[in-house]
């Protein structure tokens, strides 16, 4: 319920690539998949994640790679003037 809310509020399912390098092993670099409800082209929830990352975190930054999914959109939605139930 909480995900279709924030979808007609103009949110999508962001998926996000980050590249960082490992605290012990600077030159060794890893990957951490990150996913959540946000809103393209600024993903505030992303950069929030973000800055808790480099202030929280060792492993430093390298990339961050975003996409975003399209799962439904508010002209797709429509209000029903009845219910029926079938038993």
């Amino acid at each position: 319920r909480r995900a279709m809310e924030l979808q007609l509020k103009g949110y999508r399912l962001a998926t996000a690539e980050i590249i960082y390098h490992m605290p012990d092993h600077p030159g060794v670099l890893q990957s951490f998949i990150w996913q959540h409800y946000d809103v393209a082209p600024h993903y505030p929830v992303l950069k929030r994640f973000l800055a808790f990352w480099k202030g929280n975190l060792d492993g430093a930054l390298h990339s961050v790679r975003v996409t975003r999914a399209e799962i439904v959109s508010a002209h797709e939605v429509r209000s029903l003037d009845g219910f029926y139930e079938l038993h």
